[in-house]
């Protein structure tokens, strides 16, 4: 067996051959197609390659696996023997990837199939279209700034405001730039346009995609980014793997006697999932349920932007379990999932069915009425709560929480009669002072607003708050502690 190690470069690859302990370089290839498949035709059924992770791999490795046994490819970041030699010269790191792969020390790097590699693709692709729009508005913007115009009361890349744009007082020269750059607009917003068809019609076929956006706060985009991220999931082998692939694990330094310092997060590996990871964090941080609640624990305490991070890593782990074990989000909202893909298949071209008396499958998620949760006091019946927190939540009306926490706890879910039995003890007619309050929010592992609790005499919980307790209180049995 033969070990061909190749430092690849633009246009050419550096080539050595270890054979039975000795090792020899094999001149240079040209980086072309016929040349390689014509290197390709001298190698053996039993030969291994190495290559080092750049641009041009993944065509190298496509052409030169059928040929060979083996291609193995190098991390070049781990590669220490390469990145830090005083001494570095092509034949030298040729040589270097040879013995390292021969002795056992290599650090590899997962090949996706050429179907993960087509989504990363167009994945990359959509956010280059959309870095491009963004930087073209911001131009448009920065324009108006200059020439003390005010801000358009609206949509200003819309039809209504590309008017209001012509008709601005704009020397000529800015007029010419802000509607080339308008129209450029319009161009990159057909191409994203068919880019998002693309991407849903492949995630309505992909299983993986519909079970990650029963996560809420989980659309199409952040699904398809981190499913073509992480393409095999076996591969990672617990979720702390997954973790620190998407960069969101925190550094640490220890040595001796010390104790370990940890630091910031280490954003190496995938930046652009990290990237989608975070933004989903942002948008959970405003939707019921327990990661809401857990960041807003963290935000007390760290600040929202840690409390970002931390529910984007805990996002992660969330994602390992889900793909791992097949299962679908604990906390999901059948009403916004119904939405979601409904919304995904108008997208990915299917037909509207607009008018007519049949409901569609997503007009759950329209209805906003809310219904008594049990039988209550009557001086509680004028509180109601969803029969399905999806379809009424933002209907809910804000009530002071002695009312609320009697209403809640007025449903018998098993692992919560200790708890009711406590709040009952306090008296209903006596009210609660705001210390209290606090005292049953912890009890009940709720978070809230340390401003919010000392802007007001009696503590009053928003309907989003409401909710996310209708969520997941009546799971406590099976999940203790925290969210």
């Amino acid at each position: 067996m033969r070990i061909i190690a190749l430092d690849v470069h633009r246009s050419f690859a550096q080539t050595a051959i270890l054979e039975k302990g000795k090792i020899r370089d094999a001149g240079r290839i040209d980086l072309e197609r016929s040349r390689l498949l014509q290197f390709a035709t001298k190698l053996k059924p039993d030969d291994e390659i190495v290559i080092e992770a750049t641009g041009n791999t993944s065509a190298i490795v496509r052409l030169l696996s059928p040929f060979v046994g083996r291609v193995v490819i190098a991390n070049p970041i781990l590669v220490r023997a390469i990145a830090w030699a005083k001494v570095k010269t092509d034949k030298i790191d040729a040589a270097v990837l040879a013995k390292l792969h021969a002795s056992g020390f290599l650090p590899e790097v997962w090949m996706p199939d050429e179907e993960t590699e087509t989504r990363r693709r167009v994945v990359a692709e959509r956010t280059q279209l959309v870095s491009q729009m963004t930087r073209l508005k911001n131009r448009i913007h920065s324009v108006l700034h200059a020439n003390l115009i005010p801000p358009y009361k609206g949509t200003l890349f819309s039809k209504r405001g590309r008017t209001w744009l012509e008709a601005q007082p704009l020397a000529e020269d800015q007029r010419r730039v802000v509607l080339r750059h308008a129209d450029e607009l319009d161009r990159l917003g057909g191409e994203l346009a068919q880019i998002d068809k693309c991407l849903a019609q492949t995630a309505l076929q992909e299983p993986r995609v519909k079970r990650l956006m029963t996560i809420t706060g989980v659309d199409v985009t952040v699904a398809l980014s981190i499913v073509a991220a992480v393409g095999d999931i076996e591969r990672f082998s617990s979720p702390e793997k997954l973790v620190s692939y998407f960069g969101l694990n925190p550094r640490v330094r220890q040595s001796g006697d010390k104790p370990a310092y940890h630091g910031r997060i280490t954003k190496q590996g995938r930046a652009h999932a990290r990237s989608m990871l975070v933004e989903a964090a942002w948008v959970i941080s405003g939707v019921p349920g327990p990661l809401r609640a857990f960041f807003m624990r963290i935000r007390d305490k760290r600040g929202k932007h840690v409390a970002a991070v931390a529910t984007a890593r805990k996002l992660a782990v969330i994602v390992w379990h889900m793909l791992s074990k097949d299962e679908d989000y604990t906390w999901s909202r059948s009403a916004l999932l119904d939405w979601k893909l409904r919304k995904l298949e108008l997208t990915a071209g299917y037909p509207s069915h607009r008018g007519g008396r049949a409901k569609g499958s997503a007009a759950a998620y329209s209805n906003k009425s809310a219904s008594p949760i049990h039988p209550v006091a009557a001086n509680d019946s004028d509180v109601l709560a969803p029969s399905r927190p999806s379809r009424a939540y933002r209907a809910m009306a804000c009530r002071p929480a002695l009312t609320l926490l009697r209403a809640t706890l007025s449903v018998p879910p098993a692992g919560t009669e200790r708890l009711r039995a406590r709040f009952q003890d306090t008296g209903a007619e006596r009210p609660l002072s705001n210390t209290s309050v606090k005292y049953w929010l912890r009890r009940i592992r709720i978070g809230f607003s340390r401003r919010q609790a000392r802007s007001c005499k009696r503590f009053v919980v928003s309907q989003e708050r409401i909710a996310s307790w209708l969520v997941w209180l009546p799971s406590m049995t099976t999940r203790s502690g925290r969210p």
